[in-house]
């Protein structure tokens, strides 16, 4: 049986209310309307690796979506992450040097810095990423599948800023994060 468009997408909806909590649809999420198989397959993807149990931590995945969506010039993406980075016990100046590529040693640990290193050379030269960087990354305390996580993710977001920028949306925070006001 064909089920009609409209249907699948508030079945859908209400599947992503249903399982991460919330009653509105985020911005990112309504980019994804018009094609219910990419909305499904973003859906399931948040849920099973950006929000779900990994071999990296939310607030380490959190970080990486911070950082790299400030490099990409996504500010929807980089206030919503850095909002979701608090809300996992992201400091203020933690957030405040990710978004202003500061990575000071005293808000990060050295394996944190060397996974945002890492990440950053992901995201910016990609061509010409190592054995030498990743074992920079594994160096620094991280796993071999651990580092695996942080080139999906990074390339996860970097993909996620550039439809969030293509469709136009702006950040959730225009007055600025809820802890730097």
């Amino acid at each position: 049986m064909n089920v009609p468009r409209t249907l699948r997408f508030a079945a859908l909806f209400a599947l992503y209310r249903e399982r991460f909590g919330r009653t509105e649809l985020p911005g990112i999420v309504l980019c994804f309307a018009l094609n219910a198989a990419l909305l499904r397959a973003m859906l399931q993807i948040a849920e099973d690796f950006l929000f779900g149990q990994s071999l990296l931590s939310r607030r380490h995945k959190e970080m990486i979506a911070s950082y790299i969506s400030r490099q990409n010039v996504c500010s929807y993406c980089a206030d919503s992450h850095s909002a979701l980075l608090a809300s996992q016990g992201g400091s203020a100046g933690m957030i405040c040097g990710l978004q202003k590529d500061d990575l000071n040693p005293q808000l990060f640990t050295s394996a944190e810095l060397a996974l945002l290193r890492f990440a950053d050379r992901v995201n910016a030269n990609s061509p010409h990423i190592t054995r030498a960087d990743v074992e920079s990354a594994i160096h620094a305390g991280w796993t071999e599948a651990q580092v695996a996580e942080a080139v999906h993710i990074t390339g996860l977001f970097a993909a996620f800023n550039r439809i969030a920028n293509g469709f136009g949306l702006p950040s959730p925070c225009p007055d600025g994060l809820p802890d730097q006001r």
